[in-house]
């Protein structure tokens, strides 16, 4: 149960992250949908990348 917990957080705070990376990156509701749907992928990405 508590696992859980955790990694639901931990995907709705990747997916909010995602999201607001996305947006300020790209200007683009669009592009930060797509980017929240792939959450931690997308995150992990960007901070390699810049």
């Amino acid at each position: 149960m508590v696992y859980h917990r955790i990694v639901e957080r931990g995907v709705s705070f990747g997916s909010a992250l995602a999201m607001v990376i996305s947006f300020t990156t790209h200007q683009s509701v669009l592009w930060a949908i797509v980017h929240g749907i792939l959450s931690w992928i997308y995150v992990i990405y960007y901070v390699l990348t810049q």
